[in-house]
């Protein structure tokens, strides 16, 4: 038999990426006899809000409470923070609703800002924090300048605590994908379109700027140390290349509760301070060739599998430079600098975000793991400084948990009702994808 080989006449279309984000200002919130947007003011219904909730028959109790910027309000233990969005078409946060999913990055895409869907109730690990809506700890975090729809959750007695954080992260993305449904059909927006090109056409684009790549670390460790990409538990694979596109359409969502100040919220995976950066920068000062989504692992063996992984993805992408950003503290220090280590000894220029934990005093070894090659670092603070915070007049959540949470001990308390506290424990007070006030300088 003789088979011919015949050339398509035309070449078969290639579906661009391409993502419309129409952004929606709430200036406040508050309840009331339905659930609608007018006026910038997100009004919501306390009996709807139930009934979306307890769909989950794990949870025993829930119920709303509001924080708005400048007021004496205290929120504690705050466990994840979620922006409203919505798709015009299609699910936002893909992979977590239904065992069918669409790629992200594709279509319009509601965002709600300046209110944000937090989660708090009696403490599951030990390393949930605090936001305060004024005050000294207000000036740490972004988070102190939306408007919350504060939900507490107390769960059914039977459900240990690995499942008590599995309602709870899911119970706040649901709320915050049913809550962004307001967003859709509102007429008065800021629209941003973004396109995102192969790879093949993005090496061609800007031959005479850098191409850069980000290496998205994640925390990937298990016990209650965990990362959702389309619904996936990260430690359950291997680093990924993905698009920024995906990440604004809520493929990344947070389930860990790791130390409040590092904690990369599912917040701080929708506004990603490092892509949007990037994608302002993109054909101006650099070429952004997209991102490596590195799982931090627990064994040395799997970081260095995954550290080996990266930087060869990384090389695939023809990088000449990279940012790689951290998530927690401790041993996820190694993963930072062995991939740090190896994309400089491969030539490719290198510049990482961490903290540091330089004690109380600032004296003590600021990193637990360092290499020579680390040479360009941007800090987000000494995350042990301590801070004494004023008295608040309301506590949304349960203001004893402090002694549990990290930053605080069972002496933070103090007599006349004030709270000494490690920066630790300001939920994003030195978030390491650079969304912080917070910093450091060479002196």
């Amino acid at each position: 038999r003789c088979y011919t080989m015949v050339k398509n006449k035309e070449p078969r279309g290639v579906k661009k990426m391409h993502l419309e984000l129409r952004k929606v200002q709430i200036q406040n919130i508050a309840f009331g006899e339905e659930n609608a947007i007018r006026d910038h003011v997100l009004y919501l219904n306390k009996d709807s809000l139930t009934e979306e909730v307890m769909k989950d028959k794990r949870i025993k109790k829930v119920d709303f409470d509001i924080a708005r910027p400048g007021e004496s309000v205290r929120i504690i233990p705050v466990k994840d923070v979620i922006e409203p969005r919505a798709k015009l078409e299609g699910d936002i946060f893909p992979g977590i609703f239904k065992e069918t999913m669409e790629e992200g990055g594709y279509g319009v895409t509601y965002a709600l800002k300046g209110c944000a869907v937090t989660t708090t109730g009696p403490i599951v690990g030990f390393q949930e924090g605090l936001i305060d809506m004024s005050g000294p700890a207000a000036e740490y975090t972004p988070f102190s300048k939306l408007n919350h729809l504060v939900m507490v959750i107390e769960k059914q007695p039977e459900f240990d605590a690995h499942e008590h954080e599995q309602m709870v992260r899911m119970a706040g993305i649901r709320l915050a994908a049913f809550v962004g449904q307001l967003a859709v059909g509102q007429e008065e927006y800021e629209s941003e379109e973004y396109t995102w090109d192969s790879i093949g056409e993005k090496y061609a684009q800007y031959p005479d700027l850098p191409k850069v790549v980000y290496v998205y670390n994640c925390m990937s460790q298990g016990l209650l140390h965990d990362t959702y990409f389309y619904g996936r538990d990260s430690k359950q694979m291997v680093p990924t290349m993905i698009t920024p596109l995906e990440v604004m359409d809520g493929a990344l969502v947070s389930g860990n509760c790791v130390s409040p100040g590092s904690k990369t919220t599912t917040w701080h995976h929708l506004n990603n301070a490092v892509i949007e950066e990037c994608m302002k920068k993109h054909g101006k000062e650099i070429n952004f060739m997209g991102i490596v989504l590195n799982p931090l692992m627990v064994s040395l063996k799997e970081k260095y599998r995954d550290c080996m992984l990266t930087i060869r993805m990384v090389e695939m992408l023809g990088a000449d430079g990279v940012i790689i950003s951290q998530e927690g503290f401790g041993n996820p220090t190694t993963d930072l600098m062995l991939v740090c280590q190896g994309l400089e000894k491969r030539g490719i220029k290198t510049v990482i975000i961490t903290n540091e934990d330089a004690g109380v005093d600032g004296m003590s070894e600021s990193l637990p793991d360092s290499v020579t090659e680390a040479d360009a670092i941007v800090s987000t603070g000494n995350s042990n400084a301590t801070i004494m915070l004023p008295k608040m007049d309301k506590t949304i959540g349960v203001l004893s948990d402090v002694a549990k949470t990290t930053g605080g001990n069972v002496d933070s308390i103090q007599d006349d009702g004030r709270l000494l506290i490690e920066i630790h424990g300001i939920m994003g007070g030195h978030n390491l994808q650079g969304n912080t006030y917070l910093g450091a300088i060479t002196i």
